[in-house]
């Protein structure tokens, strides 16, 4: 049996996991991390601990949902006690990135903006169309709830860069985030991102193709945290025993 401890028990899909645990055959909750008190009941059997070197030292493979702040103090922590990561923490800056990919060298991690199957196909299908729809202008819209912290979401750029990479163009020097007064017509490569925030939406993402006399729109509704709690659980079952590297959910889900 697989343990799994959760960093970032306290948050929404943290408690989602620390359900949906509790349904699993191959793998079971382990150890949870708190950086104060619980505000739940948990199985007294479960490891409950404010120490990361604890919590490592205790689980199999470790399911982060939390902050950014969060997860790089977990990943400095990891390389001094290697364990299979799997982390769905977004809004990561350049430096929390880099730290991950060193940290693959010393264990496996996998690092994925959105854990569910549907955002892992809709990513091949934005690739795919990009590539083959040369010309079309390329929006991106996504949708979430008034709580949530990061924009735009990083569903929505991971969208733009494999939008990006169907078209071999750099998304940091054609991405568009905003646009307001007198800026002139778009240009010709620029992909824009847009982020709305309101009420309690789980996640809406769109991805439009435009051109003259037609437009194709993919999209993408959660409408379940569920999505991503249960995607991550699968991908820790995967990831346990994998050698180091850093990997996808599309390797996950075999659709790379």
């Amino acid at each position: 049996m697989i343990r799994a401890g959760v960093f970032g028990a306290g948050g929404r899909v943290g408690k989602l996991l620390i359900e949906d645990l509790h349904h699993e055959s191959e793998i079971s909750l382990g150890a949870v991390y708190v950086r104060n008190e619980l505000n739940f009941s948990i199985d007294p059997s479960v490891l409950v601990t404010n120490d990361m070197a604890t919590l490592l030292k205790g689980s199999d493979v470790i399911i982060d949902f939390s902050l950014p702040e969060a997860t790089q103090l977990l990943l400095e922590r990891a390389i001094e006690h290697p364990k299979p990561l799997v982390i769905g923490t977004t809004g990561l800056d350049t430096h929390q990135m880099n730290l991950l990919k060193t940290a693959s060298e010393s264990m496996p991690i996998l690092y994925a903006t959105n854990m569910s199957l549907g955002v892992a196909l809709l990513t091949q299908l934005v690739h795919m169309a990009s590539k083959t729809l040369d010309g079309f202008d390329i929006e991106i819209v996504e949708q979430h709830h008034r709580h949530k912290k990061d924009a735009p979401s990083g569903t929505a750029l991971t969208l733009a860069h494999s939008a990006a990479a169907g078209r071999n163009l750099d998304l940091d020097a054609v991405r568009v985030s905003g646009r307001n007064g007198n800026i002139g017509e778009r240009t010709k490569d620029e992909i824009a991102v847009m982020a709305l925030r309101g009420g309690d939406i789980v996640g809406r993402h769109t991805v439009g193709f435009y051109n003259e006399g037609e437009f194709i729109e993919l999209h993408h509704t959660a409408t379940s945290r569920n999505t991503f709690s249960k995607g991550a659980i699968r991908a820790a079952k995967w990831l346990a025993g994998k050698p180091n590297g850093l990997y996808s959910i599309q390797d996950c889900l075999e659709l790379v």
